[in-house]
């Protein structure tokens, strides 16, 4: 059998409990800091067919849903620390899915390498389509960009 990625085991572990419970991975990271792995479970609550908040009963439940699944089947070799939580107010734009959602959203763009002297945009996200996002600055200039030149694209916090 081929070696599936730990975030298809995470997908598909959801896909059993969301049929329960409305639950929808965000994303997934599988990840080595210092001597330690983290496998960090990024998840978001649906009811009624509309996106909620999230909170830590609901990160608790799925934990140990996703622990005893885990344990089951043990497809990680090493030990690791799971972590599951909300995607987080800033959350970052990944999928198709993502900025289809969050279309009209402030957003924050980090690129790698500056586009007119800037590697900062903020704004609203007023398109994306074919990898290409567009954002509408305060002033209404329209910024559009490659998804693949973004090293960051996340959702504004404004208070």
């Amino acid at each position: 059998m081929a070696k599936k990625k730990v975030s298809d085991y995470i997908a598909a572990y959801l896909d059993e409990f969301e049929e329960k419970d409305s639950y929808e991975l965000s994303r997934c990271e599988f990840e080595k800091e210092g001597p330690n792995w983290y496998l960090r479970v990024y998840v978001d609550k649906l009811e009624n067919g509309e996106y909620a908040v999230i909170g830590t009963d609901d990160c608790e439940k799925i934990s140990r849903y996703l622990s005893k699944r885990l344990d089951e089947d043990d497809p990680i070799e090493q030990n690791y620390y799971l972590e599951v939580s909300s995607p987080g107010m800033d959350r970052p734009l990944i999928s198709d899915k993502d900025f289809a959602r969050f279309m009209g959203e402030a957003v924050e763009v980090k690129l790698y390498k500056a586009l007119d002297g800037k590697k900062f945009y903020e704004g609203k996200l007023t398109g994306y389509a074919d990898g290409i996002v567009t954002i509408t600055d305060e002033k209404g200039k329209e910024i559009t960009l490659q998804k693949t030149d973004a090293a960051k694209i996340n959702l504004a916090v404004i208070f």
